[in-house]
């Protein structure tokens, strides 16, 4: 059964009940009211004559033999024309009749009163005059009135709720059943699909939440598809300068020298870079990446890493410094996985930084509540010539460079941030990046306080 259905049945269901208990309520209480409602009062003639009516039966020998024929009970009857008696054993048959009225009158209109003789009910008797009558006659017009009105009121009521309820089940489920198929499209490998978002209930978060998803799906099959295209053009130029230098020397046929070997030693060590740092990456991604994490003094890390490139960027004369909050600011990691990311960063900044430039490291301590916990971030920013803004939602994608990065030797393979990515996120940490064109690039690394 479909939503739409389930949910209706259960609209349905509870406006009828509800109903259905309303009239039953109400009968209960008007009928109720109306039996106990006394306009006039026949008391004194009903229990005159049920005595009279028991004193015969007593008289009698316990039977209602002759009842009919009884000179006492008729002339009684005689002396007021407008009553009409009705006496019934307690099987229900007729004992006697009295006045003008119909005997089924008398049944339905009639005062009821029991006749009681030796402590038992021997007979009922129903008295009936014109003004008890009109009493009976409005008690069950009102009672029949009420319950048409009630019965009345409640198929209509019923009949327009169901309705309310089938248009606004259909409404609800609306956005659902625009789902549905476009969720069958995506099953059928149809990545990217987007659903229309046409209400801001939960509906609606959920098509945002399915777009946002396919859009994954496909940005992450996209990944794959290029991560197989990128790993085979990587490979393909230093095999096949291999292969073709290979080639020269066995046709040669001479002996080889050993600096005709230092460009094939080049190739190799590139080929053997590229899988140990994509055998790293996969470790990353998969959350298997050993760490040996304790509290380590970035300051001081930053300074050793610093060192390195400091004859790279003596050549180009720039200015590298490093500031903190702290004296001794201190975070939770692994230092030779840091020292990857933050080399990393580091060679980038001086490598696209121009002559007579700066590179400026800002360590910056964030505490937790009560002074426990807490984030640590470490800014690096350069004066560099910048990324474009369409660049910078992909700097951190597998083998992806910029149009400045794109030298085979001079800009690298592109793992160099997708790397740093995972190994910050393995920390539970985060890595940004803001930039813009001539205006240089800070790349801000959160990692957590020991």
């Amino acid at each position: 059964m479909s939503v739409r259905r389930k949910l209706f049945a259960a609209m349905a269901s509870i406006i009828v009940a509800m109903s259905v208990l309303f009239v039953l309520v109400t009968l209960f209480v008007v009928r109720a009211t109306l039996e106990h409602v006394q306009i006039i009062d026949r008391s004194e003639e009903t229990r005159e004559w049920s005595e009279l009516f028991a004193g015969y039966y007593e008289q009698n020998g316990g039977s209602w033999n002759g009842v009919r024929n009884s000179v006492t009970i008729n002339e009684m009857a005689q002396r007021n024309p407008i009553v009409s008696l009705l006496l019934l054993s307690p099987d229900r048959k007729t004992l006697f009749e009295a006045g003008n009225a119909h005997a089924e009158a008398v049944y339905r209109l009639g005062i009821q009163a029991d006749v009681h003789a030796g402590g038992e009910t021997v007979g009922k008797l129903y008295y009936y005059d014109p003004e008890a009558a009109s009493v009976s006659i409005m008690r069950i017009g009102i009672s029949s009135s009420v319950t048409f009105l009630l019965l009345a009121g409640a198929i209509v009521f019923a009949g327009v709720s169901l309705l309310v309820a089938f248009l606004l089940s259909k409404r609800l489920t609306a956005p659902l059943r625009q789902l549905i198929p476009v969720l069958d499209r995506l099953g059928k490998g149809e990545l990217g699909v987007q659903a229309p978002v046409t209400t801001k209930d939960e509906f609606g978060r959920i098509a945002e939440s399915f777009n946002a998803m396919s859009g994954q799906l496909q940005r992450a099959e996209q990944a794959r598809r290029n991560l197989v295209a990128d790993v085979a053009h990587e490979l393909r130029t230093p095999l096949t300068i291999i292969r073709g230098k290979l080639d020269l020397v066995q046709q040669r046929g001479e002996p080889v020298e050993p600096e005709s070997l230092l460009p094939l030693q080049d190739d190799l060590i590139r080929l053997t870079r590229m899988v140990d740092e994509l055998h790293q990456l996969s470790l990353a991604e998969a959350r298997k990446l050993p760490l040996e994490r304790k509290p380590t003094n970035m300051r001081e890390l930053l300074e050793r890493i610093a060192e390195r490139i400091t004859p790279d960027a003596e050549a180009k004369r720039i200015e590298v410094t490093i500031d903190s909050s702290g004296d001794k600011p201190t975070a939770d990691a692994d230092p030779n996985r840091m020292t990857q990311v933050f080399l990393n960063l580091l060679v980038n900044a001086v490598r696209y930084t121009p002559e007579d430039g700066k590179v400026a490291i800002v360590i910056e301590e964030q505490p937790g509540r009560n002074g426990e916990g807490g984030q640590m971030k470490i800014a690096i920013a350069d004066s560099g010539i910048g990324i474009e803004s369409k660049h910078l939602p992909f700097l951190f994608d597998r083998f992806y460079r910029t149009e400045e990065a794109r030298t085979r030797h001079g800009g690298g393979m592109g793992l160099g941030l997708a790397i740093a990515k995972e190994f910050v996120t393995a920390h539970g940490g985060s890595i940004e990046a803001a930039s813009a064109p001539g205006r240089g690039t800070t790349f801000t690394v959160t990692l957590p306080r020991a």
